[in-house]
């Protein structure tokens, strides 16, 4: 425990009566500058005990703050699924649980179906929370006209033909289909190795029909408590819907539709019964307009059986990784804008790159780039390429030399 400062000692002053009037007028000179010392001395603490007040008091006030928190009830959160004349329905969060409460008329003023609440242990409602807190305002990425076109894709005409009959003509031209006397297909899974072009694709389809694009990763639709995954879906459809045209786009499907297991896991039954809220919004009562749903997965093995039946993903379309010709025209993409010496080889380039994903050749016309700009180049050379090639597929031998150019 730190000690107070000490006060200076106050300086008294003793006059002998045979001094001289001038001995006299030092004397009081000297205690006159003893004086103002102390005081300045007394000053210097005064200040310093008032900030070690100032600096009490705040942590006061934040004990004090902490000490209302913790004895304050604590509040849950809720959905509001029903508002009659004086109650309100409830479902909360957690338990899944609905309450049949009552509500102040200020609360019966503002609250609608479908909105958040803050609640007490009474049931009894707080507060409404803003739609800033809603969780699909921070997990979807609504990208109204993604800029990715067929020609940005290489090596995937097949693919792309599929994609666009089965997204883009049902958007563009619905009439055609009620013409012949079919239904468009419900939607596309795309499957196939990382890194092909799975997800350009699906953009690419968005910007063709000028719909507005909506993104979602599997893995966001797995929420910690009961129910928030379903919630996430249905929001994710009803985002779709105030946005028609719409392109719904799930990257890792394969978190939410796994093989279902005899697991008895809280966390494997939250997973399901997201899953079966994906497949009740993909083929319900309720026509669905002009959305489209486009799933994608590296893990075609993995998928449960009732996602992949007719009515709910009517084509199933691999994205393998490209071959020769595919991945020239590849190559040829991402080095459009580059400036490539005449002896460059871009065929040669393709065939050592057997295996290669869309990405990877991506990243190895990028680092061969970068091997100009390390020379003081601006002009990309065959070495680059070669060079590139033994960083990204890590095959050197000890000359250093690319296993593929010796």
């Amino acid at each position: 425990m730190s000690r107070s400062p000490s006060l200076p000692d106050r300086p008294t002053l003793e006059l002998d009566p045979e001094m001289s009037p001038s001995e006299r007028l030092e004397a009081l000179r000297e205690h006159f500058a003893r004086l103002v010392e102390v005081n300045d001395k007394l000053s210097d603490q005064i200040d310093a005990a008032e900030e070690k007040q100032q600096s009490l008091s705040n942590d006061v006030d934040s004990l004090q703050r902490q000490n209302e928190t913790l004895k304050s009830a604590a509040r849950y959160i809720a959905t509001v699924e029903e508002v009659n004349d004086e109650e309100v329905v409830l479902k909360q969060h957690g338990n899944n649980q609905e309450v049949l409460t009552e509500a102040v008329p200020r609360i019966l003023d503002e609250v609608e179906a479908g909105d958040r609440v803050a609640i007490n242990d009474s049931f009894a409602i707080q507060s409404v929370l803003s739609t800033e807190t809603d969780a699909r305002a921070q997990a979807m990425e609504v990208d109204a006209s993604p800029g990715v076109t067929y020609e940005d894709i290489g090596g995937l005409e097949h693919q792309i033909r599929e994609v666009r009959e089965a997204v883009e003509q049902p958007l563009l031209d619905p009439d055609q289909f009620t013409e012949v006397g079919i239904e468009p297909p419900a939607g596309v899974l795309l499957h196939g190795p990382p890194g092909t072009g799975k997800t350009m694709l699906a953009k690419a389809v968005a910007n063709e029909t000028d719909a507005t694009f909506i993104k979602m990763a599997g893995s966001e639709l797995v929420q910690k408590f009961i129910g928030e995954g379903a919630r996430l879906v249905r929001d994710l459809f009803e985002l779709a819907g105030e946005r028609e045209p719409a392109i719904i786009f799930i990257d890792e499907i394969d978190a939410i539709a796994s093989k279902r297991t005899d697991s008895k896991t809280s966390g494997d039954a939250e997973v399901q019964r997201t899953m079966m809220q994906l497949l009740s919004e993909m083929d319900g009562f309720d026509d669905r307009g002009e959305i489209r749903v486009i799933a994608a997965t590296n893990r075609f093995d993995m998928l449960d059986r009732a996602i992949l039946r007719p009515g709910r993903f009517d084509r199933l379309i691999e994205v393998p990784e490209p071959e020769l010709e595919g991945r020239k025209r590849i190559l040829e993409i991402h080095t459009g804008e580059m400036p490539i010496d005449d002896a460059v080889d871009l065929e040669a380039v393709a065939d050592m790159t057997e295996g290669f994903s869309g990405a990877e050749l991506a990243s190895l016309s990028t680092e061969a780039g970068m091997f100009a700009i390390r020379d003081g180049r601006t002009t990309v050379e065959m070495q680059d390429f070669e060079d590139a090639y033994g960083k990204v597929s890590h095959e050197d031998d000890t000359s250093g030399t690319p296993v593929a150019f010796q």
